[in-house]
């Protein structure tokens, strides 16, 4: 007898990809990345690499007729591309999830439209747009963002409201664009939800995201917050999930403002960098559940049994993990990069507070130990 072994395709090189892998790997399952990157994180671990441009439509055809599902790590992969794929595969998530998240655009409105409510925002195509929405504004902080194409800080400007409009906007070189209100937030959160092809979720967090430079730096897990805002949280992940028909793995990043109220931020369509702590604390992590679901296999228990902070590892700060190596409950993770670049993220380090003690400190201390962890990594 022979064990019916399934390969699944990634699209996308990055970490994301690669730690998906090493999942998939755990499930006997292997994993083909299309990339057009050599030697990329990703395909340091899989078990195959087709590199070639996302509009190689021959290359696309073989990396299909070699797999049996394909996902994809990250949301800027072109929808043309998915496209392509799907009359050869199943993709999850598919393509209506895939162009929601890649617009802010039509990423508000949707959220709006089934009721998850965000920052007032509006369409900016020219700098009287952004400049009329500022004076109908009570606020005077806001911040113009490409409509395409940011993430980490990039594609987007802050502006005040004695500020020269015109050349704020002139900044992003742009002509599509949104604005939005800054928000007088306490932190932010975010929920990372699995649901497979049954309608079956489960969820991780809500978790305690601290940025430097608008990269994730630090998440703290669970987020030290009040259970009600908790739970809203949950509730706004399971009616986006269920709005999309979700077959993989989405985030949901939130803003807690200060009279309580909660304000979507971005969706991720896909594994999450604030849920990388559950690979050490949890029995399935988020990217075993990216595996699970997107290969037609049902979503399984999440089972954390550990307090976590996780700290990403960003340029230069791989060098001086002998901290981390030393640091009882702390487990490394580096992702293979060769070319330390400022702020790029070169690895992360999970923090676990000690089981014995999470399970006998009551649940309004829960957050205390782990909480204190320095985010510094020098």
């Amino acid at each position: 007898m022979k064990v019916n072994s399934k390969t699944l395709g990634i699209l996308g090189g990055g970490q994301l990809g690669r730690m998906s892998a090493l999942a998939a790997a755990r499930l006997g399952i292997q994993t083909h990345i299309y990339c057009p990157d050599e030697d990329s994180p990703a395909g340091q671990v899989a078990a195959r690499t087709f590199v070639g441009a996302y509009d190689n439509k021959r290359k696309l055809k073989a990396f299909a007729e070699s797999v049996d599902f394909i996902s994809y790590e990250f949301e800027n992969i072109p929808l043309e591309t998915v496209h392509y794929l799907q009359k050869h595969k199943p993709v999850y998530p598919d393509d209506r999830l895939l162009s929601v998240s890649q617009d802010r655009r039509k990423e508000k409105k949707f959220l709006n439209d089934i009721g998850i409510p965000t920052p007032q925002w509006a369409a900016v195509t020219h700098a009287d747009m952004a400049h009329d929405f500022i004076n109908d504004m009570d606020g005077s902080e806001f911040i113009i963002k490409t409509a395409r194409f940011g993430y980490d800080g990039k594609g987007q400007v802050k502006c005040r409201d004695t500020d020269n409009i015109r050349a704020k906007w002139k900044e992003l070189n742009a002509k599509e664009t949104i604005i939005e209100e800054c928000i007088d937030f306490s932190c932010e959160i975010s929920v990372i939800i699995a649901r497979d092809k049954l309608g079956q979720t489960v969820l991780y967090g809500p978790m305690l995201n601290e940025h430097k430079n608008h990269i994730l730096a630090k998440t703290t897990a669970p987020a030290p917050i009040p259970d009600k805002i908790a739970d809203q949280a949950k509730d706004m992940a399971r009616l986006l999930a269920d709005a999309v028909d979700l077959v993989g793995v989405m985030a949901l990043e939130l803003f807690v403002t200060k009279d309580g109220r909660l304000l979507a931020n971005e969706i991720a369509p896909r594994t999450h960098n604030s849920g990388h702590w559950t690979i050490d604390a949890c029995a399935v992590s988020q990217f075993e559940q990216h595996v699970r679901t997107v290969c037609n296999m049902p979503v399984g228990l999440p089972g954390r049994h550990s307090d976590a902070v996780m700290l990403n590892i960003l340029g230069a700060d791989i060098k001086k993990l002998n901290r981390y190596y030393e640091m009882e409950h702390a487990c490394v993770h580096l992702y293979g990069k060769q070319d330390v670049k400022t702020d790029r993220k070169m690895g992360h380090v999970t923090v676990l507070q000690d089981i014995e003690t999470a399970k006998n400190v009551n649940k309004s201390d829960t957050h205390s130990d782990t909480h204190k962890v320095n985010l510094n990594l020098i």
